[in-house]
């Protein structure tokens, strides 16, 4: 066994020339003395640089994303973080539909209307109170049912001066070339004015906002919601045809539907404009000059 380890070794050691020579001149252009044992450690030197080399292009290079079952060590984080902003989304979509949920019952007349003491339109939900006993009112909480009351006559003066500050400030453009036929009239719960244009006139816009409303309705036919800043809703019914889609962004001016006959309430072509401020109707002739 020993000697044929010895033979093996010998071979491995015995000594070569590698000669490159001229084809033509027979010139010897190039010697080198080798063995297999020098052959062997060259190639596996060069072997083992280039799966170096191949590994450190892997690792430190964007082609390691390429190599199947490899993972980013921050797509962990990514997921994450879009996981908490689709989070964050969905509530925002939530409160969003919550709201105009809220709006549509207003224009589809499914709350109450009661107009108070002052000349105000306050909105409440329909509700069973038959149940309700007065007799067993306690004294402390008329005493202080009558000082909530009190606090609340001067908070509705203020609240109404601060809404004209507001809204006064603001540039209303005209919904409709024409003019006013009826006028606001909370008496006869007609919480908007009528207006009469030319025929096939454009519906605009009076302020900058997104359309929050396009639906039809038997009363009011086709009807656009525009929600603007001031906590301010604006409704245009009676169209033809509505131009504008649900969460497009618009500017006053901008042209969103086709003045119309549209819905049983409607007895000709006009169009029906409501403007509500912090969920209660305002006159908007008190803002839009006609």
């Amino acid at each position: 066994m020993n000697e044929r380890l010895r033979k093996i070794f010998k071979q491995l050691n015995d000594k070569y020339r590698l000669v490159i020579m001229n084809d033509i001149t027979l010139e010897e252009r190039l010697s080198l003395r080798l063995s297999r044992m020098n052959v062997f450690v060259v190639f596996s030197t060069i072997g083992v640089i280039l799966v170096a080399l191949t590994v450190a292009f892997i690792v430190y290079t964007p082609l390691k994303e390429y190599i199947p079952g490899y993972q980013d060590v921050t797509q962990r984080r990514r997921l994450l973080d879009l996981t908490s902003r689709t989070d964050s989304l969905g509530s925002v979509v939530n409160s969003q539909n919550n709201f105009i949920r809220g709006l549509q019952k207003v224009l589809m007349g499914e709350v109450d209307s009661v107009k108070n003491d002052f000349g105000q339109v306050s909105i409440s939900q329909k509700g069973d109170y038959s149940n309700i006993n007065l007799n067993e009112i306690s004294p402390e909480d008329s005493m202080l049912r009558k000082e909530l009351e009190d606090e609340g006559v001067y908070e509705l003066f203020n609240e109404d001066r601060r809404a004209d500050a507001e809204l006064s400030d603001l540039y209303f453009a005209k919904p409709l070339e024409g003019y006013v036929t009826d006028s606001f009239n909370v008496a006869k719960e007609h919480y908007g004015i009528d207006l009469i244009g030319e025929k096939d006139a454009p519906v605009k816009a009076i302020l900058d906002g997104v359309i929050i409303m396009n639906d039809w309705s038997y009363d009011t036919g086709y009807v656009v919601g525009i929600q603007h800043s001031y906590n301010l809703v604006s409704f245009y019914k009676h169209n033809s045809v509505i131009l504008k889609k649900v969460g497009t962004l618009v500017t006053a001016g901008d042209i969103i539907a086709i003045v119309g006959d549209t819905g049983e309430l409607s007895d000709g072509k006009h169009l029906h404009l409501e403007l509500w401020h912090n969920q209660s109707p305002v006159d908007p002739l008190k803002f839009i000059i006609y």
